[in-house]
């Protein structure tokens, strides 16, 4: 919802060169981009990623450019923008705001993680996308901001909604009108690519029956997971009933950090209680550890002076416990028949033409960790029955 809401002020930017675009229009253009983009993905896996490398182009030009005039501008003209560089609020409160909008707007690194069953040896190939990328994001976004601070002065940045227009209006004169387009192509190819990862997370979960089972059907023929993509669809417009992009990232970045930090909390956990389970992608305990305490900094700074946000977050992620219930624990018991997740899987299977995926590699995984996980016990327990 937030990057749709993103494209879509840039894209109708061009039509209000001398006021702000209605609430309204942008709103109705993010929902056209999601729905858009979720039929393409429930029609092709493949023509999902050609929209993915066309518009992966586009951001990379954009970027370029803007860094590329950002160095010409700093070669040929005052540096006066960047006098005074660490002036500012320094509450905890703002502090933690701020981190929010940045850790957003360089977020999606980690996407790449919800696609690892696709990944061919992703036990090689997902590290290595990690080191490459990450470098690469990093390296791109600080000559950009350079160029940004160095351009728009701070007055003029606080004041836009679309700091690039800004800086395109200044340096690209007649043609800045592209500065716009580009960054909404580049937003746009980003909806695209948050479907299509965030469909696979649902479809995962029910597998791992850890969400309800209908997230898993897939299309017959196209092999798209369709219910999980409209879902998607469905509660990022409903997200759309604010169009304020900054109240959207705080609460959306407390609910984030405080999921991601329970998930390193449980991973830190089955470090201890587990020690033996195979780990083919492992690193030291220190790293997690730190990241950990930062997450948790990120959670409560905030909620220092504004506790409201936190308790709202923690409401939306508590709403998963009663749905769990209902859809997970009491359809797997036998006692129960929980004829309301019968009915939706079958009304999803007749009208998506979607069935569950063969699970025989799962099975075949699960058997090999199994037969691992024996090996090791085995060895155990001879050790000790030697010494």
């Amino acid at each position: 919802a937030i990057v749709a809401l993103t494209f879509a002020q840039y894209a109708v930017r061009p039509f209000f060169e001398d006021c702000e675009a209605p609430e309204s229009a942008v709103r109705l253009l993010a929902a056209v981009c999601l729905c858009f983009l979720t039929a393409i993905n429930c029609i092709s896996t493949k023509w999902a990623m050609k929209i993915q490398d066309v518009f992966t182009i586009a951001k990379l030009t954009a970027l370029v450019s803007i860094i590329l005039a950002g160095i010409y501008f700093m070669a040929t003209e005052s540096l006066d923008n960047f006098q005074n560089p660490w002036e500012g609020e320094y509450a905890l409160s703002s502090l933690a705001y701020a981190f929010y909008s940045g850790l957003f707007a360089f977020g999606g690194w980690n996407y790449l993680n919800f696609v690892t069953e696709e990944l061919e040896n992703p036990y090689k190939n997902l590290p290595r996308a990690i080191w490459i990328a990450m470098p690469m994001v990093t390296g791109i976004y600080v000559f950009v901001n350079m160029a940004y601070f160095a351009v728009v002065s701070r007055q003029e940045m606080l004041a836009s909604i679309a700091v690039a227009v800004s800086f395109g209006n200044r340096m690209f004169g007649s043609v800045a009108w592209l500065i716009p387009i580009f960054v909404a192509l580049s937003t746009f190819g980003g909806v695209n690519g948050i479907l299509f990862t965030s469909a696979r997370l649902f479809s995962t979960g029910a597998q791992e029956g850890h969400l309800p089972a209908w997230f898993s059907l897939v299309h017959v023929d196209r092999q798209t997971p369709i219910p999980a993509l409209i879902f998607t669809c469905i509660t990022s417009i409903i997200m759309l009933l604010s169009a304020n992009v900054f109240v959207l990232i705080n609460y959306f970045s407390q609910i984030l950090w405080l999921s991601v930090a329970a998930s390193i909390a449980g991973l830190l956990w089955l470090r201890i209680s587990k020690p033996n389970m195979p780990r083919p992608i492992k690193v030291n305990l220190a790293l997690p550890i730190i990241f950990l305490v930062c997450c948790l900094g990120l959670v409560l700074l905030p909620s220092f002076t504004e506790p409201f946000n936190l308790l709202v977050g923690l409401a939306i992620t508590l709403s998963g416990v009663p749905i769990y219930y209902v859809c997970i624990v009491w359809r797997s018991n036998k006692q129960t028949k929980n004829q309301l997740m019968q009915w939706i899987e079958r009304g999803c299977q007749i009208l998506f033409n979607a069935a569950f995926v063969d699970c025989h590699h799962d099975r075949k995984r699960e058997r090999e960790f199994s037969e691992m996980q024996t090996s090791i016990e085995d060895k155990s327990v001879s050790h000790q029955a030697t010494e």
